[in-house]
């Protein structure tokens, strides 16, 4: 039985020349086939394959070679950075941040627009009961960027508490 093969682009760097090689987990990972982490224990447990050959952590791809994940090929090719999508949602209550719940809850990328060679990434993410704005964008290093604390990205959060708090009440 063949399968079908299919592309996983490596980026090219900002003067426009092709990278020669790309950490196998993060292309993997911007193709949209799981988690730069579920990615690494999939390739620690033998998983992935490149070339024909079990890869390990760590592993680079180069252009023309060829990824086998879950009975499907891949080739890796150069390719121009894709436009970097943001995305401002009003998250409701009652959806979980997360690409896969395993408890089966509804998850906040169910209601995103499908993208083609490319995933959704949270910038942070609201609990199930919170309702508000979530950032997301096609860019992981974007979003590291602005999640990460050494960055020092400056927040603020607002929050309406119904009913009296005890730290609202001053004492006597």
């Amino acid at each position: 039985m063949t399968t079908e093969r299919k592309v996983l682009s490596l980026r090219r760097d900002t003067a426009g020349l092709p990278q020669i090689t790309e950490r196998l987990h993060k292309v993997l990972a911007n193709a949209g086939l799981g988690s730069r982490r579920s990615i690494e224990e999939r390739i620690a447990a033998g998983e992935i394959r490149i070339n024909g050959d079990v890869a390990q952590i760590g592993a680079q791809l180069n252009n023309g070679d060829r990824v086998e994940i879950d009975g499907r090929r891949f080739a890796a090719v150069p390719c121009t950075p894709e436009e970097v999508r943001v995305l401002v949602y009003n998250k409701p209550e009652g959806l979980v941040t997360t690409q896969d719940d395993p408890e089966g809850r509804p998850t906040v990328f169910e209601k995103l627009p499908r993208l083609k060679g490319a995933r959704w990434v949270s910038v942070g993410r609201l609990d199930i009961n919170t309702t508000g704005l979530l950032l997301l964008t096609t860019d992981g290093e974007l979003a590291n960027a602005l999640m990460h604390p050494s960055k020092a990205v400056e927040r603020e959060y607002v929050c309406r508490v119904f009913g009296e708090s005890p730290m609202s009440t001053s004492p006597s």
